[in-house]
């Protein structure tokens, strides 16, 4: 035979599932966007198109849903790994599992006295606007032996209007960029964190406290860093982490350099003291890096576009 199979994996991707508990009056949302990848013994369906071994993707929607009401979801890590295990024990020919989840936070909207008594309640705990900041997003992968959980986020806008300079740099007959000692530093996070719960016999982290410990690390790092590079920035973000979260051994930022360009206002005869600035939307730097707890060796994927 000319040619073999590589590797392979299927599955069913972005299962949208919300699951609302109800709580009395008030009630809780989770709001997941859930891939699942399957692999193992699938050479016979790619060679003679033989199904024997394989779980239709169609179950593997249903098994989302299923389990967001046998389950329920009190984290996306956790869900996950429900998810994950189930599907590798449950099949013999699956090997492996990974899950992806990306969850959409929403948080309650805040009501005058007068419409809460005009609708005949005492207190609103059921309207919810979607949060306009960071998308969450997890990757558990398990082989029937050992857990890997990656989890981050994405899309996290964040700006500091002083306390940023860039300067010193190198310099060559095509650099036009003029040095700058009180500049814009603005960047969308992209992150991703790898815990180092690996087994069943381990302590299982407290997802939601971790997940919401480490971001509030990542914005008081950005916000108290006297920054001149954001290289610099981007270190002490993931070091900060890292030292305040015993469960987090590695973290890898992707940070575009939001450039926010002084406007030239003296041809209207106007002085611009950092004041009014074009905030350019392309090209701009990327900045990319791993922080790792010493002693550990790097796991997540450098190219962060499909984690």
């Amino acid at each position: 035979m000319p040619t073999i199979l590589g590797q392979n994996q299927y599955g069913k991707a972005e299962n949208r599932v919300v699951k609302i508990v109800r709580d009395g009056d008030t009630h809780h949302i989770k709001d997941l966007n859930v891939s699942v990848a399957l692999s193992g013994s699938m050479d016979d369906v790619h060679y003679s198109g033989s199904n024997a071994n394989v779980l239709p993707t169609d179950t593997t929607k249903n098994t989302v849903f299923a389990f967001a009401k046998e389950y329920g979801i009190e984290s996306a890590e956790q869900f996950g790994i429900h998810l994950a295990r189930h599907f590798v024990t449950s099949q013999e020919p699956i090997h492996r599992a990974r899950i992806r989840i990306e969850e959409y936070a929403w948080e309650r909207i805040a009501t005058s006295d007068g419409n809460s008594k005009f609708i005949g309640a005492d207190e609103v705990k059921h309207s919810f606007v979607r949060k306009g900041q960071e998308t969450r997003v997890t990757q558990v992968t398990y082989d029937g032996e050992s857990w890997e959980v990656v989890s981050g986020l994405k899309d996290l806008t964040v700006m500091n209007s002083t306390n940023s300079e860039f300067w010193g740099y190198v310099k060559d007959k095509y650099t036009t960029l003029k040095e700058a000692y009180d500049r814009i530093l603005a960047t969308d996070v992209s992150a991703r964190w790898r815990y180092n719960w690996t087994s069943d016999e381990q302590s299982m982290p407290n997802w939601e406290k971790s997940y919401e410990q480490a971001r509030k690390h990542m914005l008081q790092a950005f916000a108290e860093t006297y920054s001149l590079s954001l290289q610099q920035t981007l270190y002490q973000m993931g070091s900060r982490i890292i030292n305040s979260r015993s469960e987090i051994d590695e973290i890898r930022f992707s940070l575009p350099n939001n450039h926010h360009f002084l406007v030239d206002l003296e041809p209207f005869g106007l002085k611009n003291d950092n004041e009014v600035y074009f905030a350019a939307d392309r090209p701009y730097g990327l900045i990319e890096a791993t922080v790792l707890r010493d002693g550990v060796e790097p796991k997540i994927p450098v190219d962060m576009t499909n984690l």
